[in-house]
């Protein structure tokens, strides 16, 4: 999923931009959004499920003829995205945000430092919407284990899948010698790109493998956070097994992709641990 951020002062266009971008991207796959709204209360405490949530409900959903709504505690943008992410979409547009590390599209001035802006443009104004969706094709997915098992059941012949397993690789704190701060991971994105899908295709070849997805994330990663994901569609469960432990080994010895382990007590690139 493709994520994009429209950040400005009041009054700059953000809403008018983010609808237009939704037409636009709308032609291209599933789109979802969310707006940063602080200041603001969804759920009226004199309703029905203002009440359930004072009453100490972690999460109401709401269903109407029309729409589901659901409304839970600590609450962020990254959740947000995760839920759209989640929810199979092929886009997603954040209207404020500007203090996150999304990618942005800055409308008009603004006296703060902001991190990745990825366009500056002039408060309402004529945008070239080709350009901007050009723009938002080029970031990086966002990608969580439910998209992929959303995209993995979508994928043809998966009328002959009898089963979809998967692995999720998280970062460890206790490793026995030493406690994990945060892991960084490096890559030649082109080159881990072209390994990754040359396994996949490899995999795919044997005999009742429908279907593989494979996800590394790179960057820093905290303690318990995802770094990994592997999904595999096949005929049958003696097939998927096997081919899912060696798509995990071999994403660990042929992609070029590089962990460094921040702990307590010192840094350290993986290769180098004895």
């Amino acid at each position: 999923m493709k994520v994009i951020s429209v950040i400005g002062y009041k009054n700059t266009g953000k809403t008018t931009l983010v609808t237009r971008l939704v037409q636009e991207l709308s032609k291209l796959g599933r789109v979802g959004t969310a707006k940063m709204m602080l200041d603001h209360r969804l759920d009226d405490p004199k309703t029905d499920t203002g009440k359930h949530f004072d009453a100490g409900a972690d999460m109401v959903t709401a269903v109407t003829n029309s729409e589901l709504v659901s409304i839970q505690r600590d609450p962020s943008i990254e959740k947000a995205i995760d839920a759209l992410a989640d929810a199979g979409m092929d886009f997603a547009v954040v209207e404020g945000a500007k203090d996150s590390t999304i990618a942005k599209i800055l409308l008009g001035d603004i006296d703060e430092d902001v991190q990745n802006v990825v366009a500056r443009l002039p408060a309402r104004s004529e945008w070239n919407l080709g350009e901007l969706v050009d723009v938002i094709r080029e970031q990086p997915d966002h990608v969580t284990l439910d998209l992929l098992l959303k995209q993995i059941k979508e994928t043809p012949g998966i009328e002959k899948v009898g089963g979809i397993g998967s692995f999720t690789g998280i970062v460890r704190v206790d490793n026995e010698d030493f406690r994990t701060s945060q892991l960084e991971f490096e890559s030649y994105k082109t080159a881990a790109d072209t390994s990754i899908q040359k396994i996949r295709e490899e995999i795919m070849q044997q005999e009742g493998i429908i279907d593989v997805l494979i996800h590394h994330k790179v960057g820093t990663i905290k303690p318990l956070e995802d770094i990994v994901y592997i999904v595999v569609a096949a005929g049958h469960r003696q097939q998927l097994f096997p081919a899912l432990a060696e798509t995990l080994e071999r994403v660990k010895s042929e992609v070029p992709i590089w962990k460094k382990e921040i702990t307590v007590d010192g840094n350290f690139w993986v290769h180098d641990h004895a």
